[in-house]
């Protein structure tokens, strides 16, 4: 189960979070966010110096939302990004243009999660306008907010969803849910995104509690 741990902005939480062992780390580009990082030459203050022993480190996502091709491209070599993920309503071209100016001259092989705003089984018929063009799916809940909003959705309805592009589950997932998640399957769910019901304040995560959660989920 690939474990996405998103809203990242500090680097020793960076650090602390990373040696648990999660496989990736989000870092939210969005100004509105409360958790927005805001531009640093090559991600000065954000992404840590790991130590040679600490092994595999998590894969580097950057969310954005709506925003300017040139943003994005920007802090992809920035921030080495390893993944794009657009949260907004950003059209099937914006991926594949992405993609083209991006790979392999800046990123090769960089990949793009496409969010999914999910409020019922019709919503999520949304994917098919990114069949192609996206890696992976995120599918969270809809609400007035852009993710981070702690509140969950009826995991049943993505049963609905038959596509073959696998997808990482959302949408206020937090300590609670170990059972809940252990008896959810769907052959394309992949892994799940964790964000603010780990936290101590936004865009600092509570490095104990997921620890012991992470223990809990992988039994």
């Amino acid at each position: 189960m690939i474990i996405k741990v998103c809203g990242m902005r500090d680097a020793d939480n960076i650090r602390d979070i990373s040696a648990l062992g999660v496989d990736m780390i989000g870092l939210i580009f969005y100004p509105p966010s409360p958790r927005y990082v805001q531009q640093f030459s090559s991600g000065a203050g954000i992404i840590p110096d790991y130590a040679p022993d600490m092994g595999k480190t998590p894969l580097r996502v950057g969310v954005f939302v709506d925003d300017m091709p040139q943003n994005i491209v920007t802090r992809v070599y920035n921030y080495k990004l390893d993944y794009i993920q657009l949260h907004g309503n950003e059209p099937r071209e914006t991926l594949e243009n992405l993609r083209a100016t991006i790979d392999p001259d800046i990123k090769p092989k960089i990949k793009i999660i496409k969010a999914i705003s999910v409020s019922s089984a019709e919503a999520i018929k949304k994917y098919k306008e990114y069949v192609g063009a996206a890696d992976l799916f995120l599918f969270d809940t809809k609400c007035k907010t852009v993710g981070g909003s702690g509140e969950q959705f009826d995991w049943q309805v993505l049963q609905a969803y038959d596509g073959d592009v696998p997808f990482l589950l959302s949408g206020g997932i937090g300590p609670d849910d170990v059972e809940r998640i252990k008896n959810f399957h769907h052959p394309k769910c992949i892994g799940i995104d964790l964000n603010s019901k780990f936290e101590i304040e936004p865009a600092l995560k509570d490095v104990e509690k997921l620890k012991q959660f992470l223990v809990k989920v992988k039994k």
